[in-house]
């Protein structure tokens, strides 16, 4: 699967303007940002500045890494999913 790096958050696949708010917050701006510091970086990030607050890894790291490969968060291959559970610890 080839990333997507060159693009805008706003209007990516999976990135609606919750999402776009909050990786702003962490200083993610464009998809080569993301890419640079990973979809399980990024989310582990949203995670920690936000401690009263739960992310479903669905709507934030699935997404965050669709958003790389043009994909639809539900379309990722499920091993991929199990990898990005993993990377972040569940």
């Amino acid at each position: 699967m080839e990333t997507i790096t060159n693009n805008s958050l706003k209007g990516a696949k999976n990135i609606g303007s919750t999402i776009l708010k909050r990786l702003n917050e962490i200083g993610v701006f464009s998809l080569a940002d993301l890419a640079e510091i990973s979809p399980v970086k990024a989310y582990k990030k949203i995670c920690e500045q936000n401690p009263d607050r739960t992310f479903p890894v669905c709507y934030y790291l699935y997404s965050l890494e669709g958003a790389l490969l043009d994909l639809h968060w539900d379309d990722l291959p499920n091993g991929l999913k199990r990898d990005l559970l993993t990377q972040v610890g569940r």
